[in-house]
Parts: C-alpha cells; structure tokens; sequence
C-alpha cells in the first residue's frame, strides 16, 4: 500500500490519516462526577496542585478521580475481496451495521480482545495480520483500535450482540446504514487499501 495523507471532515468531526492510521478530533468535555468512587463522598470540582486539568476531588477522603478514554478494538475481516459486518441485535444503533468490535478487557492486548469481539459477535475464528486504523474520539473519550484480520475458516454467524452476519462486496457496503461514525470512516478507507 502505497503512503497517503489525507484531511477531511464527517459528520462534524473532523480526521486526518497517513497511510492506515487515523484521528479524529473534537472538543473533549468532562462529565461532572458528584461522588468519590471510593468512599462514596461529595466532590469538589477544581485542579490539584502541580495539574492542569480539573477534576473530582473527594471532599471526605481527598482521592481524585482521573477519567480515561475506553479502548474499543475490532476486525475489519477481508475475505474474498469481501468484508464481514455484523448487524447490531442491541443498542446504540441497533439494526445497524458494524464491524465486529467492542471494549478491551482488562488482562487482555488489543489484538486478543479483537479477536474476542469477533467471536462473540460473528462467531467467526480469526487471524490478526496487522493493525488497520486507529481512531481516537476525544468527545466520547474512546480510541479504537481496527485490526486487519482473516477468517482461520469460512464459517460465521451471529453471536448475542448481532442478528446477522453477511460479506459485503466493496461497492455493496451499506454505507447509508452503520451505526458509528467510526464504522463510516474505517469502510471508506478499505476501498482506498484495496486501490494501493
């Protein structure tokens, strides 16, 4: 695949890529957190000394609480000029399309919990070949994590999270119905990998 980069806008958010990689910015914003996770007590909303950033401060025991983006990770499964999507059975966005994908667990790398969301959502068996996109949402604080990956077998089906599974020819991508605007951003980019 030959080096690109590339800016645009979708939807509102705006990215950049080189070659696979790709960010999306916006405005982050901090959710009000009004008790301590350990204690249980009021907070005070201010920035602690030697930081820049404010944060919840625990009025009874002192803790600060440090907010961190969730990691979701996924497959983009290429399989006979073909790419697996999954149909959401739960919300967000159900009835819509996605990739196999999800949040990584604890104990976990990035590469096993992608190959775990893609069993549990399309029961398929997969090999990661390498990392395909990184996708970072500073507004819902979640980076993603999109791994290039192929079937071990041609066999999959819809886990609990989905009600269908199918491959989808590059032009036949339902792309007016995906459930995430990361989603939207990855499928257009496998029709560029695919030209290189």
């Amino acid at each position: 695949m030959s080096h690109m980069r590339s800016e645009a806008s979708l939807d509102g958010v705006s990215f950049s890529s080189s070659s696979s990689s790709i960010v999306l910015q916006s405005t982050g914003s901090n959710r009000k957190i009004n008790f301590c996770q350990s204690c249980g007590g009021p907070t005070k909303h201010e920035i602690p000394d030697g930081e820049e950033k404010m944060r919840a401060i625990c009025t009874l025991c002192g803790k600060i609480a440090y907010e961190n983006p969730k990691m979701v990770v996924g497959c983009l499964i290429e399989h006979e000029n073909k790419v697996l999507l999954c149909k959401r059975k739960i919300h967000p966005s159900y009835g819509l399309w996605t990739l196999p994908a999800g949040y990584m667990e604890i104990g976990e790398s990035a590469a096993e919990g992608a190959i775990r969301e893609t069993w549990e959502e399309a029961n398929a068996e997969v090999e990661v070949l390498s990392p395909f996109a990184q996708l970072d949402i500073p507004l819902i604080g979640q980076t993603y994590i999109i791994f290039l990956a192929k079937l071990k077998r041609p066999n999959f089906s819809p886990g609990p999270e989905s009600s269908e599974c199918q491959l989808f020819a590059l032009e036949d991508i339902p792309f007016d119905s995906l459930s995430f605007s990361s989603m939207l951003v990855t499928l257009k980019l496998v029709a560029l990998y695919f030209k290189c």
